[in-house]
């Protein structure tokens, strides 16, 4: 299925018009037409099926034939991801959104290499946003996550975004497996937390001063494994190993997880 996002402000009647970028991908690149079916996601769980009624130089109009309503994700994850070289960052949002972050806050931490003024911020935070657009579109996920534009750690803990709770990629003694933290969390509150946020460094790690500021917020360290992993590589392993927790509790009745085998069973 061809898929096209619009924001829910262009979503709330039966016609529907791709413009700009939007368009341009229609007409020039999946060269549709009249009559074919495609979908449109308006990344606040609205999913639209439409069929292709009008072609124009600049536009297409859809008529919209069946709309799809999704819930929102029962626990909202936000990725707090420290800026790596290159154009790594980009790889790393279009993961996130294909995991299930509603949230990416790019930091500018200590060990970051870029420098950036409040105008570059927002250019880079709207370009961002795009690659999070894309991803949508490409994976079909029917939330889209808001890239916020570039900030200290210090700026990002003063926007008080709610996280129930935090975790903190370390290599430091004492980190804890992610599972053990989601579990303790569950055992104290008798359900999932309703917000996840996980901090990634750069290229280095976090600063000491940095860790102790982050931990000194209520983040939990957590261990990734005993090999060094590369920044994009913990991004995703977090994200895959926090969506595989939250959306499959423990088997209360047997003590069991969905898919692991009993004990009798493996000869124990």
């Amino acid at each position: 299925m061809r898929r096209f996002y619009l924001p829910p402000s262009e979503c709330g009647t039966e016609w529907l018009w791709l413009t700009d970028r939007e368009a341009h991908h229609a007409l020039h690149v999946l060269r549709i037409v009249r009559g074919d079916s495609v979908t449109v996601l308006d990344g606040s769980g609205g999913e639209l099926i439409c069929q292709v009624s009008e072609l124009c130089r600049d536009k297409v109009g859809l008529a919209v034939r069946e709309r799809r309503s999704h819930p929102s994700p029962p626990t909202r994850v936000t990725l707090i991801q420290a800026i790596p070289k290159a154009k790594l960052i980009e790889s790393i949002i279009q993961k996130a959104t294909e995991l299930g972050a509603v949230l990416v806050a790019p930091l500018l931490s200590e060990r970051v290499a870029m420098q950036i003024d409040n105008d570059g911020a927002r250019r880079k935070a709207e370009k961002w946003q795009w690659v999070a657009i894309e991803a949508i579109k490409q994976c079909g996920a029917p939330w889209l996550p808001q890239i916020l534009p570039p900030m200290t750690p210090q700026q990002f803990l003063a926007c008080k975004e709610p996280m129930e709770l935090s975790l903190v990629a370390s290599l430091q003694p004492g980190s804890r497996h992610p599972r053990t933290v989601v579990d303790a969390f569950r055992a104290t509150h008798h359900r999932a937390p309703a917000s996840v946020g996980v901090w990634i460094g750069p290229e280095g790690d976090f600063s000491p001063e940095e860790i102790a500021l982050i931990e000194a917020a209520g983040s939990q360290p957590i261990t990734l494994g005993p090999l060094v992993l590369r920044v994009e590589t913990a991004a995703v392993y977090c994200l895959s190993i926090l969506r595989y927790e939250l959306q499959h509790p423990p088997h209360e009745s047997a003590g069991l997880r969905p898919g692991s085998v009993p004990p009798d069973a493996r000869g124990e």
